[in-house]
């Protein structure tokens, strides 16, 4: 997926301020109109030049869209990195139905959860806004009580577009999932007039880990053992996101076999399941004697051809 600079297609500066993203996007609409362009990519450029505005124009899409785009240049390959956007409170909703037919590829992976707002009355609750959060796998099995930064972009008096940061103490729950909403009452947009303000609700992501991953409530890890643990048997010591615990490796195992610890995932009911894969890891032929017990090995298995499976 390409890189969109939505502020080039527009021909502004990225430090422009609002009323200048407004004017351009209204003098590029009239040029690029279908029903009045003589230009052969008329329809196709008003649709980049309304794009970029619907991502330009409203602080909170323009804030997470400049973090993320001092890493990329236009034309670049692009993927959102996993977690871009925590920190970031948004207003507003998903797309409608068929709305999201309306932008391209890379406007609905930045921007598929803050599509539009809804309009206030004068006595109106608040909008509810999201957020998401980045937490340590750590916290969902012990549960944990953290305090969250979060970015609100606001439009100043010159029309320049800042960050204002608040700050909120957060109770994780044990067992809590990847992907589930958090709702902090009252914590949303403020309400018009007598209106309540709206709520806070904030999506939960998992820190990439260096040891496990994460699939629903089963957690997995790759876990190596020797040639001779895997043929023999062994007990060996195997970490999990709560603690290290002892496992039974049954003699003969291969490479990618699957070991369950039953109830060793993310606290729930029931709880997840925990997966070992084996990685068989041989040790280096780095000395004459490790040379020799491979040579050894070699005499005592003439016939083993691992590859015997891939011949016709």
């Amino acid at each position: 997926m390409e890189f969109k600079d939505y502020y080039a297609t527009l021909g502004v500066e990225r430090t422009a301020t609002q009323d200048e993203i407004k004017r351009a996007y209204r003098k590029l609409a009239r040029k690029f109109h279908p029903d009045v362009s003589k230009e052969r990519d008329a329809e196709a450029r008003f649709k980049e030049v309304g794009e970029a505005y619907k991502a330009l124009s409203d602080p909170e899409r323009r804030a997470a869209y400049d973090d993320i785009g001092r890493r990329y240049h236009r034309g670049q390959d692009f993927q959102p990195p996993p977690g871009w956007e925590g920190g970031f409170e948004f207003s507003g909703r998903d797309f409608g139905p068929g709305e999201a037919a309306e932008f391209s590829d890379f406007f609905r992976s930045l921007f598929g959860r803050q599509a539009s707002g809804a309009h206030a009355s004068m006595h109106a609750p608040g909008g509810d806004h999201h957020a998401k959060v980045v937490i340590d796998l750590e916290d969902a099995y012990r549960g944990a009580r953290r305090t969250i930064s979060l970015r609100v972009p606001v439009v100043d008096a010159q029309g320049r577009l800042t960050l204002q940061e608040r700050q909120l103490d957060v109770n994780i729950p044990k067992g809590v999932r990847e992907g589930q909403h958090l709702r902090l009452a009252g914590q949303g947009g403020p309400g018009d007039g007598s209106g309540p303000a709206g709520d806070l609700y904030l999506e939960i992501a998992f820190q990439p880990h260096p040891r496990f991953r994460v699939d629903g409530r089963d957690v997995y890890i790759d876990l190596p053992i020797t040639p001779w643990e895997a043929a023999l048997g062994a007990t060996v010591t195997a970490p999990t996101p709560d603690g290290d615990v002892q496992l039974s490796i049954p003699p003969g195992s291969s490479s990618g076999r699957r070991l369950r610890l039953k109830g060793k995932g993310l606290p729930s009911n029931p709880p997840g399941d925990m997966y070992a894969v084996l990685v068989i890891t041989v040790p280096p032929a780095d000395t004459p004697a490790a040379k020799d017990a491979y040579a050894a090995l070699a005499r005592t298995y003439p016939g083993f051809n691992p590859r015997s499976a891939l011949e016709a």
